[in-house]
């Protein structure tokens, strides 16, 4: 077995969250164990609780990875002067990731902290930077002065989307319909955005 010498704690964190994310990507979420981890770097258990306060940690770190590609996946789209188009090229590159990374993307809803536990401030930034995506998205539809609406519109749209990817990615959209799951974002999107429209006029 290896001695913690042989790394630097730098290089082993990685190692850890690397051989953590395998992990899950493979046999999903609930395979994950600390023995599990340890068994692929080569070192024991209580090595990870060295650099990691508990197996909670280091799953957030997996899946602000997890975020932080969501986040390149849905920036590196090509740039639309519709901006209807472009809420659906969200949604459908938002579906497209989830169905490459099912069991990574579960993980972000599976696990929960301990009760009475807070996210710490780093998660919460990475999870605001997939949800500002979306918000910019929504600027043409906002008056500037109305930025509050326009995170809460962001908010109830992603909701709305990824209720359709859940049922997708579990296989389980045909127990409601025959539409294809970008079909449905398709309309979702469209629906949301004339209901936007029609409040504007109001």
């Amino acid at each position: 077995m290896a001695r913690r010498s042989d790394h630097t704690p730098e290089a082993l964190r990685a190692l850890i969250l690397d051989a953590a994310e395998a992990i899950v990507a493979a046999d999903g979420f609930a395979a994950l164990t600390a023995r599990g981890i340890a068994a692929r770097i080569g070192y024991s258990a209580g090595t990870i609780y060295h650099l990691f306060e508990n197996l909670d940690e280091v799953v957030l770190h997996i899946e602000a990875r997890v975020l932080e590609r969501l986040e390149a996946a849905l920036t590196a789209l090509p740039p639309t002067k519709d901006p209807e188009a472009g809420l659906k090229a969200l949604g459908r590159s938002y579906l497209a990731f989830t169905r490459a990374n099912p069991k990574l993307w579960g993980m972000l809803f599976e696990h929960a902290l301990p009760k009475g536990s807070k996210t710490p401030d780093w998660y919460a930034e990475r999870l605001g930077r997939v949800l500002a995506v979306l918000e910019r998205g929504l600027q043409p539809f906002f008056r500037a002065e109305h930025a509050a609406e326009r995170i809460r519109a962001a908010r109830v749209l992603w909701a709305s989307v990824h209720g359709i990817v859940s049922l997708s990615v579990a296989d389980k959209l045909t127990n409601v319909t025959t539409e294809s799951a970008a079909a449905l974002i398709d309309d979702l999107v469209t629906t949301y955005v004339a209901g936007l429209g029609h409040r504007k006029r109001r």
